[in-house]
């Protein structure tokens, strides 16, 4: 039957199998530990959770050509044909690490305590003064002056503060490139994915502030390196071997620091470690590597895709999310990528996505409940002409109307419900995200007597 726009089965939970895509339960999201709105069904634990939840689900038939298939496809079990990633020794097989279970602690903030336009004006003053921090650092580390660390450090805390209000507010901040100021660009985002993530799996707040100062300083070293090195990707295995050695440079820079915890420090070591022992500096395998350790790597590869330097093309989200998960138990703990791709989701705020009608449109904020039924702002039409007067669309809200709809009709019909059809690459239009952010913010904050262009006028 033709079901909210897809075709969809009722299925018993007990003729579930591996690789069934669900894409509704017979009771509310909310009620149940699963975070997206819709899941591959990856291994016999998935299942038994389901089992446990549910009497019956409903599974996608035809999900595939749209994003969700080829960019969570990889999704499916180990033996299911996955082409894996070569590691920086050239392995692609998945031998056994020893790598212990994580200790989640779910909804440890519970949900979202402050509204997006309540804690916006805080976060957009907050980004302000971080990126002045770490760029005050970076500066002084380049004279060779003492580092001012206490300031970075209060920031780092009053950014973690932030994202447990809101993480929306934040990510907004982090979407627009500073294209003059890449590396800073880079530590403030993968910060702010990191304190995500970590509010997410309920790391305590001291742990938080650790990876969220951590982070923000994992490329100091990067001062004392060749700015050739920087940029280019073509590094033959001399210069690679110098490029490296930009995490014992940040190490000894920060160790020699007063008021650096040594669990910051360890963050800024570990960072490029791969749990395989294919990363740098020591080779470091599974468990030897710290959790913050991990974790930092993982947001700082995602954000190193989709934000690409020079004339690297930047990855859309959703494949992003499926790089990752190629590389799980190769490179990265397979249930640390699997709790990231759930905290974030397939279409992060700020990403620029393609409709079921044809439409393009800016994701502006997140429904942490159903992670695949966000606000987005429609810029263009299904011409791909640009709209005079950008509409927002509650993805969520339209789809529990039509749902009523069809609950309420007696016979079967087609109802096409709007929905995300595929994110796509930065870039693949000419689209001001700083513009539609601005728009969005403007709303939310109840500015709307406020000029855009006075505003951005007073950014520049």
């Amino acid at each position: 039957m033709k079901f909210l726009g897809v075709k969809q089965v009722k299925v018993d939970v007990n003729e579930l199998l591996v690789g069934m895509f669900v894409s509704g339960l017979d009771r509310p999201w909310s009620q149940t530990p699963f975070p997206l709105q819709g899941f591959y069904v990856r291994d016999l634990e998935e299942i038994r959770e389901l089992k446990a939840h549910c009497r019956h689900v409903y599974i996608d038939m035809v999900k595939g050509k749209g994003p969700v298939e080829t960019n969570l496809k990889t999704l499916a079990p180990r033996n299911g044909g996955v082409k894996q990633p070569l590691s920086r020794a050239g392995k692609s097989d998945r031998s056994k690490i020893d790598v212990g279970p994580l200790k989640i602690r779910r909804n440890a903030y519970g949900p979202v305590e402050q509204p997006l336009g309540s804690e916006i004006n805080n976060a957009k003053q907050l980004h302000s003064r971080v990126y002045h921090a770490v760029t005050e650092v970076v500066s002084q580390i380049g004279n060779g002056d003492s580092v001012p660390i206490s300031e970075t450090k209060r920031y780092a805390s009053d950014m973690v503060d932030s994202v447990l209000r809101n993480p929306d507010a934040f990510t907004w901040l982090t979407r627009v490139k500073e294209v003059d100021e890449h590396t800073y660009a880079h530590a403030v985002r993968s910060a702010v994915w990191a304190i995500v993530f970590g509010r997410h799996i309920g790391l305590s707040m001291n742990d938080l502030n650790t990876l969220a100062m951590g982070v923000l300083l994992k490329d100091v070293g990067k001062t004392r390196v060749n700015k050739k090195l920087l940029s280019r990707a073509d590094l033959n295995q001399d210069e690679l071997k110098e490029f490296e050695k930009f995490i014992d440079h940040g190490v000894e820079i920060l160790r020699t620091t007063p008021n650096v915890e040594p669990r910051m420090i360890s963050v800024v070591k570990t960072h490029c470690e791969r749990i395989n022992g294919s990363g740098f500096p020591q080779h470091l395998r599974g468990d030897k590597i710290p959790l913050l350790g991990k974790i930092a790597g993982i947001v700082t590869y995602y954000d190193s895709v989709v934000n690409a330097r020079g004339q690297a093309q930047p990855l859309a989200p959703s494949k992003a999310v499926a790089k990752l998960y190629e590389m799980r138990d190769i490179e990265f703990q397979e249930e640390l990528v699997v709790e990231f791709i759930r905290a974030i989701g397939l279409y992060p705020t700020g990403t620029l996505v393609e409709l079921s009608n044809g439409e393009i449109a800016v994701v502006v904020e997140q429904n942490f409940a159903r992670r695949l039924k966000p606000k987005v702002m429609v810029v263009m039409d299904a011409l791909r002409e640009r709209l005079d007067n950008p509409r927002l669309l509650d993805l969520a809200e339209l789809e529990e109307r039509h749902k009523k709809m069809v609950e309420s009709s007696r016979t079967l019909v087609d109802v096409e419900v709007v929905e995300i059809a595929r994110d796509l690459e930065p870039g693949k239009f000419d689209i001001d995200i700083a513009q539609i952010r601005d728009q969005y913010l403007f709303r939310q904050v109840g500015k709307t007597k406020k000029s855009l262009f006075s505003f951005l006028k007073r950014q520049k």
